[in-house]
């Protein structure tokens, strides 16, 4: 182990004696389950089985229950047809359900599709039959909405399971062949979903968010993100691995989510962008929220008016990652980074190669626009579909545009299919969007482009807000120049976003 690894590790005092009955446990679960959700919660039960793992809307489980409950819950989805190698679907918001539905597939050698909680009817159908599911573990508040989809298929409620995790008398299903996968949907914010599969992560994968974020072993972290999403997910393993305690609501409510913070004395809390935007309508200051050390941001871009409101609310505890569903991370900015710069993404963590190319490939110097590559062990294998991204040198695109700074820090432009030309010069939208979220009475913005019969091409602000169109465009003229200035300004009630906070700007006419 080299010595950023063993550093990293220590910090988050996972480098720590055990006693060897228990790490002979730890190596059993790895054992029988490999590198899946299964191992997170049997090497948990090993190591601290009394720990509290998981507190959702209906109490409180340790490590060694989720551990025994699965493995019911596994029989039990085995004797329902669940074989290894089968693929199934998980459609359920944030709590035990889907926790333990994730890790009973898992040892049952399923892989398991993530799905969104925010699809339609038909766009579930359809995932499902391309992904080729044999079945779906959900929620029973989605039993109407997966009526196309259900029939040839085992459909099972989580809580239908979670009333036999404590009365099946079926055992665990022997050790499987197949290692699981996982495989989660993009955002399908310019197009319809797609999956997205990945293996088993590894211990750099853990150092790689440890050596920019400073998560500890042990404590508590507040989940608002969707766990079905890549973000929430990865901070799920990521407490698995630590032993922590997860705090998740099925619904997200900010007052809720501060209390749940200040009661459970919650160190860490995770979040996508537009929740930020939400807590301090709620008021952080009339919570006790010394103890949070980390908030962390990711799932869409972080607008820098947004950053340097929560620095001045909650302090320098907040951390953005830049990254895909593809690439898994690529950078992160800590609270210096931000105070710095309010717009950028941050540095490439431990283990990731962060490049900026021009259409050659080749690499262009600090403070020169170009493609984002990245590459890490985490980054997935191609979509289900046998489709890919570009690649490049072992690194993936992630369809961004960006730009280094002399320190190596990465500012995202938009899209590398957003950037538009207008009077021969290159224009960003989301440049041009984050110059308007400057002003105070505008809540929200999204920048298209439309067709013109002049011009060829021009900009379109759809603003949440209540002010002058000729104010905004003399505040982007000011800002920047006066080819970025929309021609046109669209004043909406609400943008069209995913569960994520991803515009969905396809939505927008």
């Amino acid at each position: 182990m080299d010595l950023t690894r063993a550093r990293v590790l220590t910090q988050a005092g996972l480098l720590t004696p055990t006693r060897p009955d228990r790490l002979l446990g730890m190596a059993l679960a790895l054992a029988r389950w490999g590198l899946t959700p299964a191992t997170g919660y049997a090497a948990g039960a090993a190591r601290h089985p009394q720990r509290v793992a998981i507190v959702d809307d209906e109490g409180a489980l340790t490590y060694r229950e989720v551990d025994q409950r699965t493995d019911r819950l596994a029989g039990e989805l085995r004797a329902r047809g669940v074989h290894e190698g089968h693929a199934v679907g998980l459609l359920a918001r944030n709590g035990r359900g889907f926790v333990e539905g994730s890790v009973a597939l898992s040892k049952c050698g399923a892989d398991v599709l993530y799905l969104n909680t925010g699809m339609a009817g038909g766009q579930l159908a359809e995932v499902l039959h391309r992904e080729g599911a044999t079945g779906v573990v959900h929620d029973e508040e989605f039993t109407d909405l997966l009526a196309l989809a259900a029939p040839g298929r085992v459909m099972v409620t989580t809580q239908e399971l979670g009333a036999l995790a404590g009365t099946s008398t079926l055992p665990a299903p022997p050790k499987t062949g197949h290692v699981t996968r996982l495989v989660l949907l993009t955002s399908g914010t310019t197009g319809p979903p797609r999956g997205a599969s990945r293996s088993g992560a590894s211990i750099d994968d853990a150092v790689s968010v440890l050596s920019r974020i400073p998560l500890r072993a042990g404590e508590t972290t507040v989940i608002a993100s969707p766990v079905f999403h890549a973000w929430g997910l990865g901070h799920l393993a990521m407490a698995m691995l630590l032993g922590s305690t997860v705090v998740l609501q099925k619904r997200f409510d900010p007052a809720g989510v501060l209390q749940a913070v200040e009661g459970h004395r919650a160190t860490a809390l995770m979040v996508v962008p537009v929740m930020l935007d939400l807590l301090l309508s709620a008021d952080p200051s009339s919570y006790d929220l010394s103890a949070l050390r980390v908030v962390a941001s990711s799932g869409s871009a972080l607008p820098g008016q947004l950053a340097t409101r929560v620095l001045e609310s909650f302090g320098p505890v907040l951390y953005n990652l830049y990254g895909s569903t593809e690439v898994a991370y690529a950078a992160v900015a800590g609270p210096d980074d931000l105070a710095a710069d309010p717009h950028t993404a941050g540095k490439a963590p431990y283990g990731v190669t962060l490049r900026v190319v021009d259409d050659l490939g080749a690499e262009v110097p600090a403070g020169i626009p170009g493609r984002v590559f990245v590459g890490s062990t985490l980054a997935f294998g191609g979509y289900t579909d046998g489709s890919d991204k570009d690649r490049l040198d072992g690194l993936i695109s992630t369809g961004d545009l960006g730009v280094l700074d002399p320190a190596g820090r990465l500012t995202v432009l938009g899209r590398d299919d957003d950037m538009v030309v207008i009077g021969g010069e290159n224009v960003y939208p989301g440049q041009v969007e984050d110059v308007l979220l400057g002003h105070p009475d505008v809540k929200d913005v999204a920048i298209t482009a439309a067709s013109d019969p002049v011009f060829g091409v021009r900009l379109v602000a759809h603003v949440v807000g209540d002010v002058a169109p000729e104010e905004l465009a003399s505040l982007v003229r000011n800002e920047l120049a006066r080819f970025a200035v929309p021609r046109e300004f669209r004043f909406v009630d609400a943008l069209p976003r995913n569960a994520t906070g991803k515009v969905l700007k396809r939505e927008l006419s």
